[in-house]
């Protein structure tokens, strides 16, 4: 079996999940795994480039890099990928006024970003604010434009830290229903 030196010898770079890789923990708090404190610093240390990215979409960018430094970890908010400030680059891009329905805690990240007269509708795990009034403004907007425009900041399972959310669920009923009202109305 080869060294890791030579395994690792055209490698540049590592990009390392934060949510389960780094740490364990729910709504503000949490605990390193095992060794992870020390093997970011080792990788620091290294000449390889380190990133993280994260598919954390109830905490802003600034809260969770806050609470890896409490942690221990070595880290800084220009080293790490979130979907919302993603989500804010391709609206800006796209020119794409959005209906916000997410959580509370990533709202300041869209503080820059025009949402009158919505020609989106951005969704993510938005916890309590996925209620009856929410869901039909998401709804409507989507049935107002030609060409519906949804986004997603993640899909997949919830975790056991948050049960309780079940975006992907959300996602995919406004996106079937959407769909399947457009198709009868084309009929």
């Amino acid at each position: 079996m080869a060294a890791w030196g030579q395994r690792l010898a055209g490698v540049r770079g590592v990009l390392l999940d934060i949510s389960g890789v780094l740490f364990d923990g729910a709504e503000g708090s949490g605990v390193p795994i095992a060794g992870s404190v020390e093997a970011v610093a080792r990788l620091k240390r290294s000449r390889l480039k380190v990133r993280f990215c994260t598919n954390e979409s109830q905490k802003s960018l600034g809260d969770l890099v806050e609470l890896l430094q409490q942690l221990g970890f070595d880290i800084s908010e220009g080293e790490v990928t979130a979907p919302a400030p993603a989500t804010c680059l391709i609206l800006k891009e796209r020119g794409l006024r959005p209906y916000l329905l997410i959580s509370d805690g990533i709202r300041s990240e869209f503080d820059q970003i025009d949402t009158s007269n919505p020609n989106c509708v951005v969704i993510a795990d938005a916890g309590e604010s996925f209620s009856y009034q929410n869901m039909n403004k998401a709804f409507q907007v989507l049935m107002e434009l030609e060409n519906p425009v949804l986004i997603s900041l993640g899909k997949g399972p919830s975790d056991e830290h948050h049960p309780e959310v079940k975006a992907d669920g959300y996602v995919d009923n406004l996106a079937e229903a959407v769909d399947l009202l457009l198709q009868h109305a084309d009929k």
